[in-house]
Protein backbone atom coordinates (compact mmCIF):
# COMPACT_ATOMS: atom_id res chain seq x y z
CA UNK A 1 0.00 0.00 0.00
CA UNK A 2 3.01 2.35 -0.13
CA UNK A 3 2.17 3.75 -3.55
CA UNK A 4 -1.45 4.22 -2.51
CA UNK A 5 -0.41 6.19 0.57
CA UNK A 6 1.90 8.39 -1.51
CA UNK A 7 -0.96 8.97 -3.98
CA UNK A 8 -3.15 10.16 -1.09
CA UNK A 9 -0.39 12.54 0.04
CA UNK A 10 -0.36 14.09 -3.44
CA UNK A 11 -4.17 14.20 -3.47
CA UNK A 12 -4.42 15.95 -0.11
CA UNK A 13 -1.18 17.96 -0.25
CA UNK A 14 0.09 16.28 2.92
CA UNK A 15 3.78 17.15 3.21
CA UNK A 16 3.94 17.69 -0.56
CA UNK A 17 2.34 20.03 -3.06
CA UNK A 18 -0.91 18.71 -4.52
CA UNK A 19 -0.04 17.07 -7.83
CA UNK A 20 -2.66 15.21 -9.87
CA UNK A 21 -0.13 13.64 -12.26
CA UNK A 22 1.95 12.22 -9.41
CA UNK A 23 -1.23 11.08 -7.66
CA UNK A 24 -2.37 9.16 -10.75
CA UNK A 25 1.12 7.66 -11.27
CA UNK A 26 1.17 6.28 -7.73
CA UNK A 27 -2.43 5.07 -8.02
CA UNK A 28 -1.44 3.21 -11.18
CA UNK A 29 1.54 1.61 -9.45
CA UNK A 30 -0.60 0.58 -6.49
CA UNK A 31 -3.31 -0.79 -8.81
CA UNK A 32 -0.74 -2.84 -10.72
CA UNK A 33 0.27 -4.25 -7.34
CA UNK A 34 -3.32 -5.35 -6.68
CA UNK A 35 -4.54 -2.49 -4.45
CA UNK A 36 -8.33 -2.44 -4.85
CA UNK A 37 -8.78 1.07 -3.46
CA UNK A 38 -6.25 2.43 -5.93
CA UNK A 39 -8.04 0.68 -8.77
CA UNK A 40 -11.35 2.19 -7.64
CA UNK A 41 -9.82 5.66 -7.42
CA UNK A 42 -8.38 5.33 -10.93
CA UNK A 43 -11.92 4.65 -12.07
CA UNK A 44 -13.04 7.85 -10.36
CA UNK A 45 -10.24 9.80 -12.07
CA UNK A 46 -11.30 8.40 -15.45
CA UNK A 47 -14.95 9.24 -14.70
CA UNK A 48 -13.90 12.80 -13.90
CA UNK A 49 -12.10 12.95 -17.24
CA UNK A 50 -15.23 11.77 -19.08
CA UNK A 51 -13.79 8.35 -19.96
CA UNK A 52 -16.56 6.16 -18.60
CA UNK A 53 -15.47 3.07 -20.52
CA UNK A 54 -12.11 3.13 -18.74
CA UNK A 55 -13.72 4.01 -15.40
CA UNK A 56 -16.00 1.00 -15.65
CA UNK A 57 -13.07 -1.33 -16.42
CA UNK A 58 -11.25 -0.13 -13.29
CA UNK A 59 -14.38 -0.51 -11.16
CA UNK A 60 -15.00 -4.05 -12.43
CA UNK A 61 -11.44 -5.03 -11.49
CA UNK A 62 -11.80 -3.42 -8.04
CA UNK A 63 -15.14 -5.18 -7.49
CA UNK A 64 -13.49 -8.49 -8.38
CA UNK A 65 -10.95 -7.70 -5.64
CA UNK A 66 -13.81 -7.27 -3.16
CA UNK A 67 -13.94 -3.45 -3.05
CA UNK A 68 -17.47 -2.43 -2.00
CA UNK A 69 -17.48 1.14 -3.36
CA UNK A 70 -16.83 -0.23 -6.85
CA UNK A 71 -20.11 -2.12 -6.73
CA UNK A 72 -21.91 1.12 -5.93
CA UNK A 73 -20.21 2.83 -8.87
CA UNK A 74 -21.08 -0.06 -11.18
CA UNK A 75 -24.67 -0.07 -9.95
CA UNK A 76 -24.92 3.61 -10.87
CA UNK A 77 -23.41 2.84 -14.27
CA UNK A 78 -25.89 0.01 -14.76
CA UNK A 79 -28.82 2.25 -13.80
CA UNK A 80 -27.56 4.87 -16.28
CA UNK A 81 -27.27 2.27 -19.05
CA UNK A 82 -23.46 2.40 -19.15
CA UNK A 83 -22.85 -1.07 -17.69
CA UNK A 84 -24.49 -4.14 -19.18
CA UNK A 85 -26.61 -6.45 -17.05
CA UNK A 86 -24.10 -9.24 -17.77
CA UNK A 87 -21.07 -7.16 -16.69
CA UNK A 88 -22.83 -5.98 -13.54
CA UNK A 89 -23.92 -9.52 -12.64
CA UNK A 90 -20.42 -10.89 -13.28
CA UNK A 91 -18.85 -8.16 -11.12
CA UNK A 92 -21.39 -8.85 -8.37
CA UNK A 93 -20.59 -12.59 -8.41
CA UNK A 94 -16.83 -11.99 -8.43
CA UNK A 95 -17.16 -9.46 -5.59
CA UNK A 96 -19.12 -11.97 -3.53
CA UNK A 97 -16.50 -14.67 -4.23
CA UNK A 98 -13.73 -12.30 -3.12
CA UNK A 99 -15.60 -11.51 0.10
CA UNK A 100 -16.18 -15.24 0.77
CA UNK A 101 -12.50 -15.97 0.13
CA UNK A 102 -11.42 -13.45 2.76
CA UNK A 103 -13.75 -15.02 5.35
CA UNK A 104 -12.15 -18.48 5.14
Amino acid sequence: GGHYQVAMFYHEGTGVEKDMKKKVYHLEQAAIGGHAGARYNLGCVEEGNGRMDRAIKHWIIAAKLGYDASLDALKGGYEDGLVSKEDFAAALRAHQAAIEATKS
